[in-house]
């Protein structure tokens, strides 16, 4: 807007100035002519400056209605974006919680059932132990009356106890009385000593106590505890092969024990250590899938992010 008012204001100067110079050295008639035609030239020039200057200014307007239009349209715009993002935290906050509840549900059902397969595996190894203990007892001779008993016809017979032989036990049948059931160590005081061995890194003594626990309470859930300790003194002396065998054990026939997580983790890091690393990465994401808010879980994913692995989202 300066520059047509300042354009007009040197025209006039000029113009002034030329009207003071012209009468120098000119006859009047000829100073009269050449002023009126300066005069014209300069309302020319005027007339066109107003125009300019009015065009500007229309112009101007316009171009101020639509800054003033555009940033109504921007304001209104940051607005709904703002908006827009206010909603999206909200749903993706709403979402993460569903994930955690989904999660945690998955993570509860797959523990049931782990403990559903457990108590399966422990009801049919009774089941197979009451058929070999049935087969025994009907493999057995019928037993012959010694000489001096009564026949059938007079009575039954009175049987002599036979040697290492209970009164009022049943010959033949085992587990009764018999040495072995005798000689089975104390479960707890068993299990507690072979901890505390295995802290104290006297692995080989430790090692003797937890197959002890496993052999005569095979069906105690302290023995897939055993099992989980056992994997850990081989893994401890780097046997990754004998420590991969015995966590297969406790994820086999104890998956609902609460060291079946930890299980599964150092089985996939044994894996890795014998340079089997599908093999390693698979066990690391079948716990994240299996056990995704126990801290194992979170072990793994740190794994296999070292590993550059990419994590299935599930």
């Amino acid at each position: 807007m300066q520059t047509p008012r300042k354009l007009r204001n040197r025209l006039l100067a000029a113009a002034v100035f030329l009207l003071i110079l012209a009468p120098a050295g000119t006859p009047a008639h000829a100073v009269s002519k050449e002023i009126i035609e300066l005069q014209t030239q300069v309302q020319q020039l005027l007339d066109m400056v107003q125009r300019m200057q009015s065009t500007l200014d229309t112009r101007f307007g316009v171009l101020q209605n639509l800054a003033q239009q555009t940033a109504d349209q921007a304001t209104q715009m940051t607005t709904a974006v703002n908006a827009l993002q206010q909603k999206l935290n909200a749903s993706n906050d709403a979402v993460s919680g569903k994930v955690d509840t989904v999660s945690g549900q998955v993570q509860s059902l797959n523990d049931s059932v782990d403990e559903l397969k457990t108590r399966i595996a422990k009801l049919d190894k009774t089941v197979q132990d009451l058929q070999v203990q049935l087969q025994n007892i009907q493999s057995q001779p019928a037993p012959t009356a010694p000489a001096g008993t009564a026949s059938p016809q007079s009575g039954p017979a009175t049987q002599p106890v036979g040697a290492g032989q209970q009164p009022g036990e049943t010959p033949g049948v085992p587990g009764q009385g018999s040495p072995a059931a005798s000689q089975a160590p104390p479960l707890q005081e068993s299990f507690q000593a072979a901890v505390r061995d295995y802290n104290a890194a006297h692995y080989q003594v430790a090692a003797a106590e937890f197959q002890d626990v496993v052999h005569y309470y095979p069906l105690d859930d302290l023995a897939g505890t055993a099992q989980f300790y056992l994997g850990e003194i081989a893994y401890q002396q780097q046997d990754y092969a004998n420590a991969v065998n015995a966590y297969n054990a406790v994820l086999e026939g104890f998956s609902g024990n609460s060291k079946a997580p930890a299980a599964q983790l150092h089985k996939g890091l044994a894996l890795l250590a014998m340079n089997k690393r599908e093999a390693g990465i698979r066990e690391l994401r079948l716990l994240i899938q299996r056990h995704p808010q126990t801290p194992e879980a979170t072990k793994a994913r740190s794994k296999l992010n070292a590993l550059g692995v990419k994590i299935n989202a599930r």
